[in-house]
Protein backbone atom coordinates (compact mmCIF):
# COMPACT_ATOMS: atom_id res chain seq x y z
CA UNK A 1 0.00 0.00 0.00
CA UNK A 2 1.26 3.46 -1.23
CA UNK A 3 1.96 6.13 1.40
CA UNK A 4 -0.47 8.32 -0.31
CA UNK A 5 -3.15 5.65 -0.08
CA UNK A 6 -6.48 7.55 0.82
CA UNK A 7 -6.40 5.12 3.98
CA UNK A 8 -3.36 6.57 5.40
CA UNK A 9 -3.94 10.52 4.65
CA UNK A 10 -6.46 12.61 3.74
CA UNK A 11 -8.83 10.24 2.28
CA UNK A 12 -9.19 8.58 5.17
CA UNK A 13 -12.57 9.92 6.45
CA UNK A 14 -14.00 9.01 3.35
CA UNK A 15 -12.39 5.94 3.52
CA UNK A 16 -14.51 5.07 6.26
CA UNK A 17 -17.77 6.33 4.74
CA UNK A 18 -17.47 4.45 1.76
CA UNK A 19 -16.37 1.51 3.62
CA UNK A 20 -19.23 1.95 6.19
CA UNK A 21 -21.80 2.48 3.64
CA UNK A 22 -20.80 -0.90 1.97
CA UNK A 23 -20.99 -2.40 5.31
CA UNK A 24 -24.56 -1.42 5.70
CA UNK A 25 -25.71 -2.08 2.91
CA UNK A 26 -24.46 -5.42 2.68
CA UNK A 27 -24.24 -7.09 6.02
CA UNK A 28 -27.06 -6.25 7.80
CA UNK A 29 -30.72 -7.66 8.26
CA UNK A 30 -33.50 -6.05 9.54
CA UNK A 31 -35.49 -8.06 12.13
CA UNK A 32 -39.00 -6.44 11.33
CA UNK A 33 -40.16 -10.08 11.34
CA UNK A 34 -40.32 -9.94 14.43
CA UNK A 35 -43.17 -8.35 16.36
CA UNK A 36 -41.55 -4.78 18.18
CA UNK A 37 -38.18 -4.61 17.17
CA UNK A 38 -38.97 -2.98 13.60
CA UNK A 39 -35.70 -0.97 12.21
CA UNK A 40 -33.42 -2.96 14.16
CA UNK A 41 -30.58 -4.96 12.49
CA UNK A 42 -28.68 -8.07 13.16
CA UNK A 43 -25.27 -8.02 11.57
CA UNK A 44 -23.77 -11.09 10.15
CA UNK A 45 -19.65 -10.87 9.95
CA UNK A 46 -19.68 -13.70 7.61
CA UNK A 47 -22.12 -11.93 5.53
CA UNK A 48 -24.54 -15.34 5.43
CA UNK A 49 -27.64 -15.85 3.90
CA UNK A 50 -29.57 -17.15 6.92
CA UNK A 51 -33.24 -16.19 7.49
CA UNK A 52 -33.27 -12.87 9.10
CA UNK A 53 -35.42 -13.98 12.27
CA UNK A 54 -33.33 -17.34 12.80
CA UNK A 55 -30.26 -15.21 12.77
CA UNK A 56 -31.71 -12.33 15.07
CA UNK A 57 -32.59 -15.41 17.62
CA UNK A 58 -29.38 -16.57 18.08
CA UNK A 59 -26.77 -15.37 20.75
CA UNK A 60 -26.86 -15.63 24.86
CA UNK A 61 -29.65 -13.95 25.41
CA UNK A 62 -32.91 -16.05 25.97
CA UNK A 63 -36.07 -14.52 24.17
CA UNK A 64 -37.67 -13.25 27.64
CA UNK A 65 -34.35 -11.59 28.27
CA UNK A 66 -34.35 -9.83 25.02
CA UNK A 67 -37.55 -8.83 25.42
CA UNK A 68 -37.35 -7.38 28.55
CA UNK A 69 -33.86 -5.67 27.82
CA UNK A 70 -35.04 -4.41 24.73
CA UNK A 71 -38.26 -2.47 26.43
CA UNK A 72 -35.91 -0.96 28.90
CA UNK A 73 -33.03 0.41 26.56
CA UNK A 74 -35.22 1.78 23.24
CA UNK A 75 -35.60 4.92 25.10
CA UNK A 76 -31.53 5.12 25.12
CA UNK A 77 -31.25 5.16 21.05
CA UNK A 78 -28.61 7.63 20.52
CA UNK A 79 -27.47 8.26 24.26
CA UNK A 80 -24.27 7.26 25.87
CA UNK A 81 -24.68 4.86 28.05
CA UNK A 82 -21.39 4.53 29.51
CA UNK A 83 -23.29 5.21 33.21
CA UNK A 84 -26.71 5.60 32.79
CA UNK A 85 -28.23 1.90 32.68
CA UNK A 86 -28.35 -1.09 35.02
CA UNK A 87 -27.44 -3.85 33.00
CA UNK A 88 -28.51 -7.86 33.52
CA UNK A 89 -25.31 -9.32 35.26
CA UNK A 90 -25.89 -12.37 32.25
CA UNK A 91 -24.11 -9.79 30.17
CA UNK A 92 -20.58 -9.27 32.13
CA UNK A 93 -17.28 -10.79 32.29
CA UNK A 94 -15.97 -11.83 35.79
CA UNK A 95 -13.85 -9.07 35.76
CA UNK A 96 -13.93 -5.44 36.31
CA UNK A 97 -12.54 -2.10 33.68
CA UNK A 98 -9.63 -2.00 36.07
CA UNK A 99 -8.37 -5.66 35.50
CA UNK A 100 -9.36 -5.33 31.36
CA UNK A 101 -6.97 -2.22 31.48
CA UNK A 102 -4.17 -4.58 32.93
CA UNK A 103 -4.27 -6.77 29.93
CA UNK A 104 -2.84 -4.18 27.95
CA UNK A 105 0.65 -5.73 30.20
CA UNK A 106 0.71 -9.33 28.77
CA UNK A 107 2.85 -8.41 25.71
CA UNK A 108 5.08 -5.93 28.01
CA UNK A 109 8.04 -7.68 26.67
CA UNK A 110 7.68 -5.33 23.32
CA UNK A 111 8.33 -2.14 25.37
CA UNK A 112 11.13 -3.88 26.62
CA UNK A 113 12.52 -4.80 23.50
CA UNK A 114 11.72 -1.23 22.30
CA UNK A 115 13.81 0.50 25.31
CA UNK A 116 16.47 -1.87 24.34
CA UNK A 117 16.70 -0.57 20.47
CA UNK A 118 18.91 1.77 18.89
CA UNK A 119 16.52 2.12 15.65
CA UNK A 120 14.18 4.87 16.63
CA UNK A 121 11.87 3.42 13.87
CA UNK A 122 11.95 -0.08 15.44
CA UNK A 123 10.80 1.51 18.49
CA UNK A 124 7.81 3.07 16.81
CA UNK A 125 7.28 -1.12 15.01
CA UNK A 126 7.74 -2.65 19.33
CA UNK A 127 5.19 0.05 20.80
CA UNK A 128 3.19 -0.37 18.18
CA UNK A 129 2.38 -4.04 18.13
CA UNK A 130 1.90 -3.79 22.00
CA UNK A 131 -0.89 -1.11 22.14
CA UNK A 132 -2.63 -3.71 19.03
CA UNK A 133 -1.93 -6.96 21.23
CA UNK A 134 -4.51 -5.67 23.64
CA UNK A 135 -7.03 -5.91 20.51
CA UNK A 136 -7.23 -9.83 20.46
CA UNK A 137 -8.75 -9.73 23.91
CA UNK A 138 -11.90 -7.79 22.71
CA UNK A 139 -13.27 -10.30 20.92
CA UNK A 140 -14.90 -11.44 24.00
CA UNK A 141 -18.09 -9.90 23.87
CA UNK A 142 -18.96 -10.16 27.51
CA UNK A 143 -19.02 -6.74 29.15
CA UNK A 144 -16.32 -5.69 32.01
CA UNK A 145 -18.03 -4.40 35.60
CA UNK A 146 -17.99 -0.77 35.75
CA UNK A 147 -15.29 -0.25 38.74
CA UNK A 148 -17.05 1.34 42.02
CA UNK A 149 -15.82 4.84 43.20
CA UNK A 150 -12.18 3.88 45.15
CA UNK A 151 -12.22 0.62 43.43
CA UNK A 152 -8.35 -0.52 42.77
CA UNK A 153 -6.68 -3.35 41.27
CA UNK A 154 -2.97 -4.14 41.71
CA UNK A 155 -0.70 -6.48 40.26
CA UNK A 156 2.90 -7.92 40.57
CA UNK A 157 4.49 -10.77 39.08
CA UNK A 158 4.90 -10.20 35.55
CA UNK A 159 7.72 -9.28 33.35
CA UNK A 160 8.93 -7.52 36.56
CA UNK A 161 6.25 -4.88 36.56
CA UNK A 162 4.23 -2.97 39.20
CA UNK A 163 0.33 -2.18 38.01
CA UNK A 164 -2.03 -0.29 39.48
CA UNK A 165 -5.47 0.85 38.60
CA UNK A 166 -8.08 3.23 40.34
CA UNK A 167 -12.00 4.57 39.57
CA UNK A 168 -11.05 8.00 40.30
CA UNK A 169 -14.37 9.13 38.98
CA UNK A 170 -18.18 7.68 38.55
CA UNK A 171 -19.62 10.45 37.07
CA UNK A 172 -18.53 10.32 34.51
CA UNK A 173 -16.71 7.18 34.90
CA UNK A 174 -12.77 7.59 34.84
CA UNK A 175 -10.03 5.48 35.67
CA UNK A 176 -6.08 6.18 35.86
CA UNK A 177 -3.53 3.11 35.79
CA UNK A 178 -0.03 3.28 36.19
CA UNK A 179 2.32 0.18 35.03
CA UNK A 180 6.38 0.53 35.88
CA UNK A 181 9.31 -2.25 35.65
CA UNK A 182 13.22 -1.62 34.82
CA UNK A 183 12.19 -0.29 31.18
CA UNK A 184 9.11 1.55 30.93
CA UNK A 185 6.30 3.55 32.41
CA UNK A 186 3.01 3.52 31.38
CA UNK A 187 0.47 6.16 32.11
CA UNK A 188 -3.16 6.48 31.16
CA UNK A 189 -6.05 8.20 31.80
CA UNK A 190 -9.46 6.56 30.79
CA UNK A 191 -12.99 7.85 30.01
CA UNK A 192 -15.18 5.68 27.87
CA UNK A 193 -17.79 7.53 25.48
CA UNK A 194 -20.60 5.54 23.87
CA UNK A 195 -23.40 5.94 21.45
CA UNK A 196 -25.98 2.90 22.01
CA UNK A 197 -27.80 2.16 18.08
CA UNK A 198 -30.49 -0.40 19.07
CA UNK A 199 -28.46 -3.40 18.84
CA UNK A 200 -25.10 -2.01 18.32
CA UNK A 201 -22.79 0.03 20.39
CA UNK A 202 -20.14 2.30 19.25
CA UNK A 203 -17.34 2.86 21.95
CA UNK A 204 -15.05 5.97 21.84
CA UNK A 205 -12.17 5.72 23.81
CA UNK A 206 -11.06 9.01 25.33
CA UNK A 207 -8.15 8.99 27.22
CA UNK A 208 -4.31 9.83 27.44
CA UNK A 209 -1.97 7.30 26.98
CA UNK A 210 1.64 7.80 27.44
CA UNK A 211 4.70 5.55 27.90
CA UNK A 212 8.14 6.46 28.56
CA UNK A 213 11.08 4.10 27.75
CA UNK A 214 13.84 4.68 30.73
CA UNK A 215 17.21 4.44 29.21
CA UNK A 216 17.18 7.80 26.79
CA UNK A 217 13.50 9.08 28.02
CA UNK A 218 11.49 8.71 24.62
CA UNK A 219 7.62 9.32 25.27
CA UNK A 220 5.05 8.13 23.09
CA UNK A 221 1.43 9.10 23.10
CA UNK A 222 -1.50 6.58 21.76
CA UNK A 223 -4.82 7.23 19.86
CA UNK A 224 -6.90 4.36 19.50
CA UNK A 225 -9.32 4.01 16.78
CA UNK A 226 -12.68 3.29 17.90
CA UNK A 227 -14.52 -0.03 18.83
CA UNK A 228 -17.84 -1.26 17.28
CA UNK A 229 -19.90 -4.26 19.27
CA UNK A 230 -22.73 -5.77 16.88
CA UNK A 231 -25.94 -7.72 17.85
CA UNK A 232 -26.14 -6.59 21.06
CA UNK A 233 -29.49 -7.98 21.81
CA UNK A 234 -30.16 -10.31 18.81
CA UNK A 235 -27.72 -12.50 16.79
CA UNK A 236 -24.05 -13.49 17.59
CA UNK A 237 -21.99 -10.70 19.57
CA UNK A 238 -19.03 -9.87 17.73
CA UNK A 239 -16.52 -6.75 17.93
CA UNK A 240 -14.76 -4.55 15.52
CA UNK A 241 -12.17 -1.91 15.79
CA UNK A 242 -12.01 0.29 12.59
CA UNK A 243 -10.00 3.26 11.72
CA UNK A 244 -6.72 5.05 12.63
CA UNK A 245 -4.42 4.51 15.54
CA UNK A 246 -2.03 6.35 15.73
CA UNK A 247 1.39 6.05 18.27
CA UNK A 248 3.81 9.51 18.02
CA UNK A 249 7.19 9.88 19.47
CA UNK A 250 6.96 12.81 21.21
CA UNK A 251 10.81 13.40 22.01
CA UNK A 252 11.24 13.10 17.78
CA UNK A 253 8.25 13.85 15.94
CA UNK A 254 8.23 10.02 14.62
CA UNK A 255 5.05 8.30 14.42
CA UNK A 256 3.23 5.22 13.35
CA UNK A 257 -0.44 5.42 11.22
CA UNK A 258 -1.98 2.11 11.31
CA UNK A 259 -5.73 1.58 9.59
CA UNK A 260 -7.83 -1.08 10.81
CA UNK A 261 -10.01 -2.03 8.12
CA UNK A 262 -13.81 -2.62 8.92
CA UNK A 263 -15.03 -5.57 8.19
CA UNK A 264 -16.73 -6.13 4.65
CA UNK A 265 -19.06 -8.60 2.96
CA UNK A 266 -18.14 -11.94 4.02
CA UNK A 267 -15.38 -11.08 6.79
CA UNK A 268 -13.17 -9.55 3.98
CA UNK A 269 -10.85 -7.09 6.04
CA UNK A 270 -11.67 -8.55 9.16
CA UNK A 271 -8.60 -8.19 11.49
CA UNK A 272 -6.11 -6.60 9.35
CA UNK A 273 -4.31 -4.13 9.67
CA UNK A 274 -2.08 -1.93 7.42
CA UNK A 275 0.11 1.57 8.17
CA UNK A 276 3.41 2.95 8.09
CA UNK A 277 6.24 4.23 10.36
CA UNK A 278 7.16 7.86 9.40
CA UNK A 279 10.10 10.32 10.40
CA UNK A 280 9.67 13.81 11.44
CA UNK A 281 9.21 14.49 7.72
CA UNK A 282 6.64 12.36 7.41
CA UNK A 283 8.90 9.75 4.40
CA UNK A 284 7.54 6.05 5.52
CA UNK A 285 9.97 4.27 6.91
CA UNK A 286 9.01 0.49 7.62
CA UNK A 287 5.69 -0.82 6.17
CA UNK A 288 3.69 -2.90 8.89
CA UNK A 289 0.80 -5.26 8.29
CA UNK A 290 -0.87 -8.03 10.10
CA UNK A 291 -3.91 -8.83 12.03
CA UNK A 292 -5.06 -7.76 15.55
CA UNK A 293 -6.47 -11.03 16.69
CA UNK A 294 -3.11 -13.12 15.19
CA UNK A 295 0.15 -11.00 14.50
CA UNK A 296 2.31 -7.83 12.92
CA UNK A 297 4.54 -7.75 10.77
CA UNK A 298 7.35 -5.46 9.52
CA UNK A 299 9.55 -4.22 6.82
CA UNK A 300 12.25 -1.17 5.92
CA UNK A 301 10.41 0.40 2.92
CA UNK A 302 11.21 3.26 1.04
CA UNK A 303 10.25 6.87 -0.04
CA UNK A 304 7.08 5.27 -1.61
CA UNK A 305 6.27 2.66 0.26
CA UNK A 306 7.79 -0.40 -1.41
CA UNK A 307 9.42 -2.78 0.50
CA UNK A 308 13.30 -2.42 0.19
CA UNK A 309 15.21 -4.63 -2.52
CA UNK A 310 16.73 -7.28 0.19
CA UNK A 311 14.66 -7.28 2.78
CA UNK A 312 11.93 -9.75 4.01
CA UNK A 313 8.88 -9.22 6.34
CA UNK A 314 9.34 -10.36 9.79
CA UNK A 315 7.25 -10.95 12.49
CA UNK A 316 7.20 -7.91 15.49
CA UNK A 317 4.33 -9.58 17.90
CA UNK A 318 2.46 -13.17 17.93
CA UNK A 319 -1.07 -14.18 19.80
CA UNK A 320 -0.02 -16.22 22.59
CA UNK A 321 -1.47 -19.91 22.84
CA UNK A 322 -4.83 -19.92 25.16
CA UNK A 323 -6.93 -22.75 26.80
CA UNK A 324 -8.76 -25.02 24.49
CA UNK A 325 -13.12 -24.56 25.06
CA UNK A 326 -12.30 -21.84 28.04
CA UNK A 327 -15.57 -21.40 29.63
CA UNK A 328 -14.73 -17.20 29.08
CA UNK A 329 -12.82 -17.39 26.50
CA UNK A 330 -10.04 -16.39 28.48
CA UNK A 331 -6.23 -15.91 27.83
CA UNK A 332 -3.57 -17.91 30.47
CA UNK A 333 -3.13 -14.04 31.41
CA UNK A 334 -6.50 -13.26 31.67
CA UNK A 335 -6.80 -16.15 34.34
CA UNK A 336 -3.74 -14.58 35.53
CA UNK A 337 -5.29 -11.01 35.95
CA UNK A 338 -7.95 -12.45 38.27
CA UNK A 339 -6.27 -14.96 40.37
CA UNK A 340 -4.12 -14.09 43.46
CA UNK A 341 -1.21 -15.37 42.31
CA UNK A 342 -0.57 -11.90 40.43
CA UNK A 343 -1.63 -10.28 43.91
CA UNK A 344 1.07 -8.50 46.01
CA UNK A 345 1.09 -9.26 49.69
CA UNK A 346 -1.39 -7.50 51.73
CA UNK A 347 -3.56 -6.87 49.26
CA UNK A 348 -5.59 -3.29 49.51
CA UNK A 349 -9.08 -4.27 50.18
CA UNK A 350 -10.24 -2.74 47.25
CA UNK A 351 -8.78 -4.30 44.66
CA UNK A 352 -11.34 -6.05 41.74
CA UNK A 353 -11.31 -9.58 42.54
CA UNK A 354 -12.60 -8.95 45.80
CA UNK A 355 -16.17 -7.93 44.52
CA UNK A 356 -18.42 -9.84 45.66
CA UNK A 357 -20.54 -10.09 42.31
CA UNK A 358 -17.49 -10.82 40.34
CA UNK A 359 -16.51 -13.70 42.36
CA UNK A 360 -20.25 -15.12 42.00
CA UNK A 361 -20.01 -14.64 38.44
CA UNK A 362 -16.82 -16.19 38.14
CA UNK A 363 -18.45 -19.20 39.96
CA UNK A 364 -20.99 -19.07 37.59
CA UNK A 365 -23.99 -18.22 40.42
CA UNK A 366 -25.95 -15.41 38.52
CA UNK A 367 -28.29 -15.17 40.87
CA UNK A 368 -26.20 -14.24 43.69
CA UNK A 369 -24.17 -12.48 41.10
CA UNK A 370 -26.95 -10.60 40.43
CA UNK A 371 -27.70 -9.33 44.48
CA UNK A 372 -23.85 -8.47 44.58
CA UNK A 373 -23.72 -6.29 41.85
CA UNK A 374 -26.86 -4.13 42.87
CA UNK A 375 -25.86 -3.90 46.06
CA UNK A 376 -22.42 -2.69 45.32
CA UNK A 377 -24.46 -0.11 43.20
CA UNK A 378 -27.57 1.20 45.91
CA UNK A 379 -24.35 1.32 48.45
CA UNK A 380 -22.19 3.79 46.10
CA UNK A 381 -25.44 5.92 45.80
CA UNK A 382 -25.59 5.85 49.73
CA UNK A 383 -21.96 6.59 50.00
CA UNK A 384 -22.46 9.31 47.39
CA UNK A 385 -25.44 11.25 49.13
CA UNK A 386 -23.80 10.80 52.11
CA UNK A 387 -20.29 12.94 51.09
CA UNK A 388 -22.57 15.41 49.48
CA UNK A 389 -24.52 15.75 52.10
CA UNK A 390 -21.68 16.40 54.12
CA UNK A 391 -19.43 18.68 51.71
CA UNK A 392 -17.33 16.31 51.16
CA UNK A 393 -15.19 15.57 48.06
CA UNK A 394 -13.66 11.97 46.95
CA UNK A 395 -10.26 12.27 46.62
CA UNK A 396 -8.01 9.17 44.49
CA UNK A 397 -5.43 7.96 46.76
CA UNK A 398 -2.90 6.93 43.88
CA UNK A 399 -3.46 9.43 41.74
CA UNK A 400 -3.77 13.43 41.69
CA UNK A 401 -6.09 15.38 39.58
CA UNK A 402 -4.34 17.78 37.46
CA UNK A 403 -5.40 21.03 35.46
CA UNK A 404 -4.20 19.31 31.65
CA UNK A 405 -6.50 18.62 29.10
CA UNK A 406 -5.66 16.30 27.07
CA UNK A 407 -7.49 16.78 23.31
CA UNK A 408 -8.68 13.62 21.46
CA UNK A 409 -10.38 12.95 18.17
CA UNK A 410 -13.89 12.51 20.36
CA UNK A 411 -13.59 14.81 22.47
CA UNK A 412 -10.96 16.47 25.13
CA UNK A 413 -9.88 14.49 28.23
CA UNK A 414 -9.25 15.29 31.77
CA UNK A 415 -5.41 14.07 33.13
CA UNK A 416 -4.85 11.99 36.51
CA UNK A 417 -1.41 11.86 36.86
CA UNK A 418 0.09 9.16 39.42
CA UNK A 419 1.34 10.84 42.70
CA UNK A 420 3.97 8.00 43.36
CA UNK A 421 2.10 7.14 47.32
CA UNK A 422 1.78 3.78 45.89
CA UNK A 423 5.35 3.16 45.44
CA UNK A 424 5.87 4.19 48.96
CA UNK A 425 2.95 2.36 50.02
CA UNK A 426 4.48 -0.86 48.72
CA UNK A 427 7.93 0.00 49.82
CA UNK A 428 6.56 -0.20 53.19
CA UNK A 429 4.99 -3.53 53.41
CA UNK A 430 7.84 -4.95 51.73
CA UNK A 431 10.46 -3.64 54.41
CA UNK A 432 8.20 -4.84 57.09
CA UNK A 433 9.12 -7.23 59.01
CA UNK A 434 5.89 -8.61 60.16
CA UNK A 435 5.91 -12.43 59.00
CA UNK A 436 1.98 -12.55 59.53
CA UNK A 437 0.06 -14.44 56.82
CA UNK A 438 -2.79 -13.23 55.57
CA UNK A 439 -5.32 -15.07 53.65
CA UNK A 440 -6.12 -12.27 51.15
CA UNK A 441 -9.63 -14.05 49.68
CA UNK A 442 -11.13 -13.78 53.61
CA UNK A 443 -10.87 -9.96 52.87
CA UNK A 444 -13.89 -7.93 52.76
CA UNK A 445 -14.40 -5.48 49.89
CA UNK A 446 -14.14 -2.16 50.97
CA UNK A 447 -13.79 0.42 48.47
CA UNK A 448 -15.54 2.98 50.51
CA UNK A 449 -13.83 6.10 51.98
CA UNK A 450 -16.82 7.63 53.39
CA UNK A 451 -19.62 4.93 54.82
CA UNK A 452 -19.11 6.51 57.87
CA UNK A 453 -19.76 10.10 57.77
CA UNK A 454 -23.12 9.74 59.30
CA UNK A 455 -21.20 8.80 62.73
CA UNK A 456 -18.95 11.70 62.69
Amino acid sequence: MAPNDPKQTGGFFASIANSLSNFGTTMTKSVNGLLGYEGLEVVNPEGGTEDAEEEARRGRWKQEDSDSYWKMMQKYIGSDVTSMVTLPVLIFDPMSMLQKMAELMEYSYLLDLADECEDPYMRLVYTTSWAISVYSAYQRTWKPFNPILGETYEMVNHGGITFIAEQVSHHPPMSAGHAENDHFTYDISSKVKTKFLGNSIDIYPLGRTRVTLKRDGVVFDLVPPLTKVNNLIFGRTWVDSLGEMIMTNLTTGDKAVLYFQPCGWFGTGRYEIDGYVYNAAEEPKILMTGKWNESMNYQPCDSEGEPLPGTELKEAWRLADAPKNDKFQYTYFAHKINSFDSAPKKLLASDSRLRPDRYALEQGDLSKAGFEKSSLEERQRAERKNREEKGHKFTPKWFDFTDEVSATPWGDMEVYQYNGKYAQHRAAIDSSSSSEEIDVRSTEFNPWQYEDLAAN
